[in-house]
Order: structure tokens, then C-alpha cells, then sequence
């Protein structure tokens, strides 16, 4: 392909790549992003080649591994154009179906449609499956429509048009106001205006200025960047271009996790291809602007993800944050002006640019506009990503998109802000979602994990895993997020092992505090977040934990027990033949018992025994000695005696 030097140029490309395309061909896309891929997807993609090819299909039907399109439960998941059938949870041997059901005959493939789990009604298309139809997709919608290995793709829906745009159309000071406009916020979990980053490193007197794509995700459970990156690296190295330009440098980074393969495979091979079409280098579309981008494969430490420990970490040095003397959008990477915005918040600017500010913030509330992705896990029915409007309540995300709590169970909690984000309990599930109102919540809107939490959930224990996670991932540098947080587990651990003292609450707030107020980055200042909204919102469990040595939520395992009820106890031998302790007697007939001295608390009985039965009971503090039927007495005694 030739280098194109001018947005008539760009336009006649475009132009072309469409001629090619018949909007009326199949076209069958398959999401291969990680979790599908995982999935068996590319088991699937090739089934899908190899049929076509079989039934000669193969100038007639066009098909593509694409990006994820969110529906991270149901993968893999097909898209078949210009119909958009969607089908979920496909294997291999559908295929042949597929293709002769659907591709020849215009048939529905009708048990590998969505149905509703409790009506039981299909949906056909994509856009009526009510986990699709909540949503503000913008960012995400394409990602099901291209394949990211292609630059054709993207040019066909209009990719690359906000660049030239803002090279040929725009000065650089149109471009900065029209962001700041649009009020776009941070992605990445601090939530600072962008237009106003921009402009700090623009008015900045230093003439060497970088731009950095921070997409070291590092939030348990979180993969919204991730997801980006596989699915439309164009869309974020375009945002970067015109940051780039916007601010005056000339060199950006990609500062991406390790453990991502395939988003830096997508990545690098998006870099070569805007080189080689003059979307990157010298002259870019023949407007004398230079911007070359770097890929930086960061060593997974979870720290990086601060704005300043990224950039050390770019230098390369051990990734540690320092002091805020100055902001990095003054004084950053190498001492110099530095724009550091995470991939989401680059892949909105050229829907601004193209779009308009005042189309942006038609999304979202007074304070935060526009959409935002969450990776949306745990205890909820429709795992996967969901990107919505800003504003959009709590309720709304997790029964409505989510499609509630499965098995019967009740909504306890929904943490927002990866690991250092906060609780939000069930009576405030009205909240809207948005940054200030997040943070008055006492959470935080961070990148965008959202995990959400059943009755069967403790939540003493909830602020003991992330603390312990957190402390992993300190950087060690200052005292009160090091020992702070070493304190603070080491009195979770305490109580949820039935050793918690009077004021163990009050000393966990005050250390939290401290932590809040002392530490040197922004890990150290949230880290306590999980530990004070739990202590907020669900005291009485910690209550309960300290008091009465009790878990309510029967999750912490040294003050739970096993019991067999023994009237309801069938002499199945289940339990008894699975307990690895060998802690239970019984036998054909013989009323089974749990010697309590030998028990591990390990739950296999309680997981072996029919529900039909439920015979096993899983009970907080020591179990009530129930009467024991006189021939299990005397297997116990045995089993003591042996």
C-alpha cells in the first residue's frame, strides 16, 4: 500500500476499500479477544474457513476474528451480518449448521439464540438481547464489526477521519478546547479533566512534551483496556496522535501489562500499519506534523499503574512513585511535560473530534460525561463488559444488564474502583453512577471493575483480601501504606479467625486514616477504601465477628462448623466417602456424624450432600450437640477408640 499524503488521498482510499465490500455479502464475526479465544473460539474460526471452503462458499461469504463485544458469559460469540443474528456459546460442531441453516437457507439456528432465563423468550439480534439493548455502546460497538489485524477495517468505518480532520482543519488550540468542552474525565481512576492535562503540558515552556497510553490494567478482575487494545488498537493510537498534536510532541509510548500477548501482538501490528499507510512518522498525511509511537511491556507490578511509578518504570528503573511536587503533565517522563491518559480515555477523543463535544456530554451527569466501560464479575448472572452512560444508577447495571444475582441469592454489596475502590451496600443501589458520587459513597469510579457480592459474602473478609493484595503490590517506599497496611491485615486476619479484641474497629480506623492522609502515591492514599466503606456499611458483621466470635455470612472458616442434622440425614455415605479427614462416621443405615475434633472445615460434605437431602448444615460458632441416635454413638466411640 502506498503512503497516503493528504486527506483527499485518505478519502479516495476509503473510497476504495468500501467499493470492495458489499454490504448485502455475509459476513460472519466471531469474537477472538482473550476470554472467547479461551473459550475455543479459534477452534470455532477455523471450523467456520474449512466449512466454507467445503461448501464452496468462499468468494460469497466473508469471515473474521473480531474484538470483544462484552458478552463475556455466553462466548464465544457471533455476529452474522447484515442480518445481526447473534449466536451464543457456539462450538465447533455448530458450524455446519450455521452455515447451511443460516448463510444458505436465511434460517435461525434457533437454540444458539439468547433466551431469557426466566420467560424463555428469544432474541434474534444483537441489539435486542437485553444485555446489549442497556447499553451506550460507543466505544465497544465496533469492536464486534472489525478485525483489529486490519487497518482496512478501521478506515471502512471511518477511521483515521478525526485525525485528518485536525491536521488540516483544526489548530491546536481548537482541538484543546473542544476536549475541554466535552468535559472528557479520566478513565484510568483519578478522573482529572483531560483537556486540562493537555493543556498544563501544552503551555508548558519545555519543547520536548511525550504522550504515554497507560495500559497497565492491573485490578483483579478488570479487562476494559485490555479488551480495547485487542479489539480496535486503531482507535486508541489515533486518539494518541491527535494528544499528541494537540500538545506539541512528537513521541509517544504504549505502556502496556506483560501479561497481555495479544493486545501487544494488536498493538504493534497497528503501529506498523499506520507507519506504512503515513499515519504515524514523518509528514504525517502530508502535514508536516512527526509522532512516532513506542511499545513498553511493563513487568506486572500493580504500583505502575500511578501516573509516576509508570513513568520510572519507563526510564527504566524499579517502578516506585515519587512525590507530586510538581504534576507529571509538568515535570514527567525524563523531567519532561508528560500527557499520561489510559486507553479508554484515548479511544473517546476521536469520537469528540468527529462527533462533537456537545454530542459527548448528551451522555452522562453534571459532573461526569460521556460513557464509561465496567468489567462487570462475581456474584451476577451476565459476567463480561458493559459500557454505559454516565448517570445510569447502580440497580440498573446489576439487574437490568447483569441480569441480577443468580441462584435465588440476595445482593449484599457491589465494590466499584478495582482493589482500592469501596463497598456500596444494597440500600444504595439507586446511586448514580459517576465519579463525585462514587466518591461520596465512599468508593471510587477507578478504571472500572465492578464486582458484585451475594448474601454468602463477608465482608470483613472482602477488606482482608484486597488489603492483602495491596500489600503484594506496595511499592514498600513509605512508611504508612507499608506498615499501615501490614497492620491493618494482621487485625482482619485476627478477627476473622475469631481472635478479634475490643477496639480492633477504632484502631482500624485510625489507621486507615493515617494511610489515607500519609502515603506518598495514590495506592497508599486508597488502599484503605475497601477496609473503611465495609466498616461503614456493614459494622454489625464486624460486630459480630469481635462479640460473639460469629460470621454471619458462615464464609470465615474458623468460626464456622459442619453439623449433620440427623433427622434429615439419609446413611447415603456420600459425605462419608468423600471427607478427606475421614472425620465422619457412619455406615449403610447409621446415621451419619462429624467428629468435630478431626474436622478441617474443609466443606466437601456440605458440597456432596444432596440438595434434596440438605442434611449437612454449615453453622457459625461451635454446633449445637444434636441427639444422636444410639448406633452412631457407638461408631463414634469406635472410631475414637481405633
Amino acid at each position: 500500500m502506498p503512503r497516503i499524503n493528504s486527506p483527499e488521498e485518505l478519502e479516495k482510499v476509503r473510497q476504495e476499500i468500501l467499493s470492495r465490500r458489499d454490504p448485502s455479502k455475509p459476513c460472519i464475526s466471531i469474537c477472538a479477544g482473550a476470554g472467547c479465544l479461551a473459550s475455543g473460539a479459534g477452534e470455532v474460526i477455523a471450523a467456520f474457513k474449512a466449512e466454507i471452503e467445503k461448501q464452496g462458499l468462499t468468494t460469497e461469504v466473508n469471515t473474521k476474528g473480531t474484538g470483544c463485544p462484552g458478552f463475556c458469559e455466553r462466548g464465544p460469540v457471533l455476529v452474522i451480518y447484515p442480518e445481526e443474528i447473534c449466536y451464543l456459546q457456539v462450538k465447533p460442531e455448530d458450524v455446519p449448521e450455521i452455515v447451511s441453516q443460516t448463510i444458505k437457507e436465511k434460517k435461525v439456528v434457533d437454540r444458539l439464540l439468547y433466551a431469557d432465563p426466566t420467560t424463555g423468550e428469544k432474541a434474534t439480534h444483537e441489539s435486542d438481547i437485553p444485555f446489549y439493548k442497556n447499553q451506550e455502546r460507543n466505544i465497544l460497538g465496533s469492536n464486534i464489526k472489525i478485525d483489529p489485524k486490519s487497518i482496512e477495517d478501521y478506515l471502512a468505518i471511518d477511521g483515521y477521519s478525526a485525525l485528518s480532520k485536525v491536521l488540516f482543519r483544526m489548530t491546536s488550540e481548537q482541538v484543546l478546547e473542544e476536549v475541554k468542552k466535552s468535559n472528557l474525565r479520566g478513565r484510568g481512576g483519578g478522573g482529572f479533566p483531560a483537556g486540562r492535562k493537555w493543556e498544563g503540558s501544552r503551555n508548558a515552556p519545555d519543547p520536548i512534551k511525550y504522550v504515554i497510553v497507560n495500559a497497565d490494567e492491573g485490578d483483579p478482575g478488570a479487562f476494559m483496556d485490555r479488551a480495547l487494545l485487542e479489539g480496535n488498537p486503531h482507535s486508541i493510537l489515533e486518539g494518541l496522535i491527535i494528544g499528541a498534536y494537540t500538545i506539541g510532541s512528537h513521541e509517544g509510548y504504549v505502556y502496556v501489562r506483560q501479561e497481555y500477548p495479544l493486545a501487544v501482538e494488536n498493538v504493534n501490528i497497528a503501529i506498523r500499519q499506520a507507519e506504512e499507510y503515513g499515519f504515524l512518522g514523518r509528514n504525517i498525511l502530508g502535514s508536516g506534523f512527526d509522532f512516532t509511537v513506542k511499545v513498553h511491556q511493563g513487568a506486572g507490578a500493580f504500583v505502575c499503574g500511578e501516573s509516576t511509578a509508570l513513568m520510572t518504570a519507563l526510564e527504566g528503573r524499579a517502578g516506585e512513585p515519587r512525590p507530586k511536587y510538581v504534576r507529571s503533565n509538568i515535570v514527567g517522563l525524563w523531567g519532561k511535560p508528560t500527557v499520561l491518559n489510559n486507553v479508554e480515555t484515548w479511544a473517546n477523543v476521536p469520537l469528540i473530534i468527529n462527533k462533537g463535544a456537545d454530542w459527548f456530554t448528551q451522555f452522562g451527569t453534571e459532573g461526569s460525561k460521556g460513557t464509561k466501560i465496567f468489567s462487570l464479575v462475581g456474584k451476577i448472572t451476565n459476567t463480561g463488559l458493559v459500557e454505559v452512560s454516565m448517570g445510569i444508577t447502580l440497580k440498573d447495571i446489576i439487574y437490568k444488564i447483569g441480569g441480577g444475582i443468580p441462584g435465588g441469592k440476595r445482593f449484599k454489596a457491589v465494590q466499584t474502583g478495582g482493589p482500592s475502590g469501596g463497598c456500596i451496600p444494597e440500600k444504595l443501589l439507586d446511586l448514580k453512577v459517576g465519579y463525585d458520587e462514587l466518591t461520596k459513597a465512599g468508593s471510587m469510579m477507578g478504571s472500572g471493575g465492578m464486582i458484585v457480592m451475594d448474601e454468602d459474602t463477608c465482608m470483613v473478609d472482602v477488606a482482608r483480601y484486597f488489603l492483602n493484595f495491596l500489600i503484594d503490590e506496595s511499592c514498600g517506599k513509605c512508611t504508612p501504606c507499608r506498615e499501615g497496611m501490614r497492620q491493618m491485615l494482621k487485625i482482619l486476619n485476627n478477627i476473622t479467625e475469631g481472635k478479634g479484641r475490643e477496639g480492633d474497629i477504632e484502631l482500624l480506623e485510625e489507621l486507615g486514616e493515617v494511610a489515607v492522609d500519609a502515603s506518598l502515591c495514590a495506592l497508599g492514599k486508597s488502599a484503605p477504601n475497601p477496609l473503611l466503606s465495609t466498616l461503614r456499611y456493614f459494622r454489625d458483621e464486624y460486630e459480630a465477628h469481635i462479640k460473639e466470635k460469629r460470621c454471619p455470612a458462615l464464609s470465615c472458616k474458623e468460626l464456622i462448623a459442619y453439623h449433620i442434622d440427623p433427622d434429615k440425614c439419609q446413611a447415603c455415605m456420600i459425605c462419608l466417602k468423600q471427607c478427606p479427614a475421614e472425620a465422619i462416621a457412619g455406615g449403610k443405615n447409621r446415621i451419619h456424624v462429624i467428629d468435630q475434633e478431626k474436622c478441617t472445615k474443609c466443606g466437601t460434605c456440605f458440597e456432596v450432600c444432596p440438595p434434596r437431602f440438605g442434611a449437612v448444615q454449615k453453622i457459625s460458632g461451635e454446633p449445637v450437640p444434636a441427639p444422636i441416635p444410639e448406633d452412631a454413638r457407638t461408631i463414634v466411640r469406635k472410631s475414637k477408640e481405633k
